[in-house]
This record gives C-alpha cells, structure tokens and sequence, in this order.
C-alpha cells in the first residue's frame, strides 16, 4: 500500500504562486510516474503534469511555461510550482503515483485563484 500526501494548497490572486507537494509513504513497490491532475468544479479530472522516474515531464498545453512539475526519488516526493496563476487553474489538486502493482492517488488539494 502507498499513501500520498498533498501539502501546498491555498488560496492565491490572479498572477500570484504556490508550490504543491506530494510525498509517498510506505511503498514497498518502486514508483515510476509521479504526475498531477486536477478537478474544477463541473468538470472532469484532467492530466496537469507527469515526471518519470528519470525525469522525462510532459505538460498539458494550458500550463506550459507557467507550472514546473519536479521530483526528489530519494524522498518519494514529486512537486509541482505553479506561477502566473489564473482563475482558470482553480481546482482540486491531485497526486498519482503509479507502480508495476497498482496506481494511488493522493486525496487532493484545494488551489483557489481569485480575480
């Protein structure tokens, strides 16, 4: 079983910064992809960002060259700094680890931008 836990959300203005956490506890498999989605509301979970275990990220198109996605293998944790933030990227904030197992999900992190 691995659990993931989220650290970093807020509320921030328009044009402002936060930075996500997501630390993975108690893994006995070894994780490859660590990636973030997120959920605004009435709308479906999409794919924000991902980062393999040797560093290969891949972005939507919507927060490229606004949102960094970074990992630290030897703590399990992946990160994800998001800047120049608009009412746009509010959502619930979710952490993905996947193994050769299964994949866990964090249990999201609320980022609210205001206008």
């Amino acid at each position: 079983q691995v659990q993931l836990v989220e650290s970093g959300g807020g509320l921030v203005l328009a044009g402002g910064s936060l930075r996500l956490s997501c630390a993975a506890f108690q893994s006995i498999f070894r994780i490859n992809t660590m990636g973030w989605y997120r959920q605004a509301p009435g709308k479906e979970r999409e794919l924000v960002a991902t980062v393999t275990s040797s560093g290969t990220t891949n972005y939507i198109d919507s927060v490229k060259g606004r949102f960094t996605i970074s990992r630290d293998n030897a703590k399990n944790t992946v990160y994800l700094q998001m800047n120049s933030l608009t009412p746009e990227d509010t959502a619930v904030y979710y952490c993905k680890a996947n193994t050769n197992y299964r994949d866990y999900w964090g249990k999201g992190s609320l980022v609210t931008v205001s206008s």
